[in-house]
């Protein structure tokens, strides 16, 4: 085997891909504090044509020095918008008929292994200590938990949003006919 140069990966250009149809997922970062963490879902939603980012409350917004380190260049190809109250998003994202998600730790949660979704989803993630809050949760239409079997009872908001993204691209909405 041979490591495939950048040349010969085939990208396409920032053009194109704001031209290109994007899977019918949105992202809601919920008072995240880390920028590195923003950057790394700003990439992630690149790789897997997301179709936009929401970033709330406390969340680093672009120009950002430690967002651009990890997002190497997506906050220029992926749509984002900054709303200050993630529950104006929510309502705003309900009356385009989005199933909305908290990523959560919560009692009666779904296993992301049994999620299956047919409609447009959007996913939050919340702070990193505190979580998604409960005013947020209570606005939810379900809530998803990826199950953990080690000492530890969190994963890193972006490995969770990489790992939930992943799932759903390629499990839950295979079968949503993209306009």
């Amino acid at each position: 085997m041979r490591k495939l140069n950048n040349c010969e990966l085939k990208r396409i250009s920032i053009e194109d891909f704001k031209k290109t149809k994007k899977n019918p997922i949105v992202i809601i970062l919920d008072n995240v504090r880390s920028a590195h963490n923003v950057g790394s879902v700003f990439r992630t939603c690149d790789a897997f044509l997301v179709e936009k980012i929401y970033l709330c409350g406390i969340t680093a917004k672009p120009p950002s020095n430690d967002i651009r380190k990890s997002a190497l260049g997506a906050t220029k190809s992926v749509s984002w918008s900054y709303v200050k109250e993630t529950i104006n998003v929510i309502k705003k994202l309900k009356k385009e008929d989005y199933q909305i998600v908290a990523v959560e730790q919560t009692e009666n949660s779904t296993f992301l292994n049994d999620f299956i979704t047919k409609k447009p989803t959007a996913f939050i993630f919340g702070h990193e200590v505190d979580g998604i809050s409960q005013d947020v949760i209570n606005m939810c239409d379900q809530v998803l938990e990826i199950k953990q079997y080690g000492t530890k009872h969190s994963l890193n908001i972006s490995v969770c949003a990489g790992i939930v993204i992943s799932k759903c691209i390629w499990f839950c909405l295979l079968q949503i006919d993209k306009k």
